[in-house]
């Protein structure tokens, strides 16, 4: 009978530890975590120090693997297709916890639990399905702080273990270490910089903000009292991440309302924060007559956003002042100048003309002459699709228009896109030096708190009065990216009515793609991916595993998409 071989002490408490957690020996269950931050400061210093070891190990079957403090994998890279395949079969893979107290003796829990680099040989591990694996774990410490920062891991088959298994760990968790420093020192004095430069060429109030770092100059601490701070700070957090520049207003508790220019900070690809200088609006003395509610969708319980570019455009209105709205397809630009028009001037006449519904280019030009000269006020709709053409004619028209050819001057404005190149060099040189203010008409996404407001008002339009929705299906709303605006909240919208004309709207009613919230616009064949996969959890009551094996995933793979595609479950 052989001798039995000895366990060395770490492992044998490891395993006391696992037996004391209840750990299944038969079969690891890490628990899933939904998101993870793969742009981390941990993540972007990892980056290429695992790039280059997965070079290095290229021929090798060795997979590098990065998670964060608590074990949760953030990475997986390198290894042969063999050793991917037996990793997935463990959920060995991004997005699942590896805590011993999850699965049992394993480098990477059993590193967090002892504080310091392991090997895990194949027959060390607790549960058994792991012990067809060897695992190096190395912690990675923050330099400075000495925080936690998560483990590195490399992996392979339990045959080819190796001593050297350890050290290229170690080896790696020293190299992350060093670029977490040279990264936080270059984004700390680039942030600072910015920071510095605004003070000094605005004279005003400036914030900044980073991962750690947050600034308010003196100027703004002495204009604006400690209520009024608080509520700037709260207002930033729709900057905190944008990657580029952006203007928003914020309502503030003592009655000023101040106007938020971000401008994002990078060190190469790599954002580091960004400075918000902000400046005091002057509020608009407003008539009685425009003090009334104009009917716009949304505006009767509207943000402050959204008050704001509706008040702009009712200013230029009411004094006759020929305006451009600009703004991404869908966020509702004509609607808005229709909206305003009517409650300026109920008793005119307004004409939309469209370069995508008339014929050809004289009959634009000849039904714009007609209107004008009829003493009708016109939008001219997708201003940027207009020909050279159609443009020389317009700019003459216009300018006899300024003349003083018509009786009345009429009311004229433009809708185009946000796109700047969109707009050719000629639109701007013979139509646009007419109009002298451009309002922007924000996207949805930057007025999310407008959606119940919204949902109510186009569903009164659409003829759908006994339709309301749950509120987890309201708030799922909210979260959406709206790549196609009011316009595409309106054809979901009119898709959830086919289905439903009466009743509470659940979560589960909502179409497919308002079941996931990624902000990337999906191919056609991820978008059918993404739907084929809330198919399949909606028919298995949510039951991932149940879902995988119908669509003919790995558990590790449907986990992997549902993270991915942002899809509630």
């Amino acid at each position: 009978m052989g001798a039995l071989v000895p366990v060395r002490s770490s492992i044998r408490i490891s395993w006391e530890r696992s037996e004391a957690s209840r750990v299944d020996v038969d079969r690891p269950s890490p628990s899933y975590v939904d998101r993870v931050d793969r742009e981390s400061t941990l993540s972007r210093a990892a980056r290429p120090v695992i790039d280059a070891l997965t070079s290095e190990l290229h021929n090798e079957p060795v997979c590098i693997i990065l998670t964060d403090s608590k074990g949760t994998v953030l990475d997986r890279r390198g290894g042969d297709p063999a050793l991917l395949r037996r990793l997935d079969s463990v959920d060995l893979a991004p997005g699942f916890r590896y805590a011993e107290s999850d699965v049992g003796t394993n480098g990477i829990g059993t590193a967090l639990e002892v504080g310091g680099p392991i090997l895990v040989d194949g027959a060390e591990h607790y549960t058994g399905p792991l012990r067809m694996f060897s695992c190096a774990g190395a912690l990675i410490t923050h330099p400075v702080t000495g925080g936690l920062l998560g483990v590195v891991d490399i992996t392979t088959h339990a045959n080819n273990s190796n001593s050297l298994l350890l050290s290229f760990a170690k080896l790696a968790a020293r190299r992350i270490q060093q670029l977490v420093v040279e990264e936080a020192n270059a984004l700390d004095h680039a942030l600072l910089s910015d920071y510095y430069a605004a003070c000094r060429h605005s004279g005003g109030s400036v914030l900044a903000l980073g991962d750690e770092v947050f600034m308010m100059n003196s100027h703004a601490q002495q204009r604006f009292d400690a209520i009024d701070q608080a509520a700037l700070i709260d207002r930033t957090r729709d900057a905190r991440g944008g990657t580029k520049p952006e203007v928003f207003l914020a309502d503030l508790p003592s009655g000023l309302v101040a106007r938020l220019a971000y401008h994002p900070t990078f060190v190469g690809d790599t954002l580091a924060g960004g400075v918000i200088q902000i400046k005091e609006q002057r509020t608009a003395v407003r008539s009685v007559t425009s003090a009334r509610t104009p009917s716009i969708p949304g505006a009767a319980e509207a943000s402050a956003v959204w008050r704001h570019v509706t008040q702009e455009v009712l200013d230029a209105c009411s004094r006759g002042e020929w305006l451009v709205a600009e703004g991404e397809p869908g966020v509702g630009k004509l609607t808005l100048l229709r909206a305003a028009h009517d409650h300026v001037s109920p008793n005119r006449r307004l004409v939309v003309l469209d370069p995508t519904e008339t014929a050809t280019a004289d009959e634009l030009l000849s039904e714009a002459y007609e209107e004008l000269d009829s003493g009708a006020d016109l939008i001219i709709r997708h201003a940027h699709l207009l020909t050279s053409e159609v443009l020389d004619g317009l700019a003459a028209l216009l300018q006899n228009v300024r003349d003083g050819a018509q009786a009345r001057e009429p009311w004229v404005a433009l809708t185009v896109l946000a796109d700047r190149s969109e707009i050719s060099d000629q639109l701007s040189i013979q139509l646009l030096r007419y109009f002298p203010r451009t309002v922007a008409v924000p996207p949805l996404r930057y007025h999310l708190e407008d959606v119940p407001a919204l949902v109510r008002s186009l569903l009164t339009k659409a003829g759908v009065t006994d339709l309301t929705f749950s509120t987890m299906a309201m708030n799922q709303l909210m979260r959406l990216p709206w790549a196609g605006n009011v316009t595409h909240l309106r054809s979901v919208l009119a898709a959830v009515a086919r289905r439903r004309r009466s009743g509470l709207v659940e979560l589960e009613d909502l179409p497919p793609e308002c079941l996931a919230t990624t902000r990337r616009q999906l191919t056609a064949i991820e978008a059918l991916e993404r739907d084929a996969i809330v198919e399949a959890l909606s028919a298995h009551r949510g039951d991932k595993p149940a879902a995988a094996i119908a669509l003919g995933m790995s558990r590790a793979t449907i986990y992997r998409k549902i993270r991915d595609y942002g899809i509630v479950t």
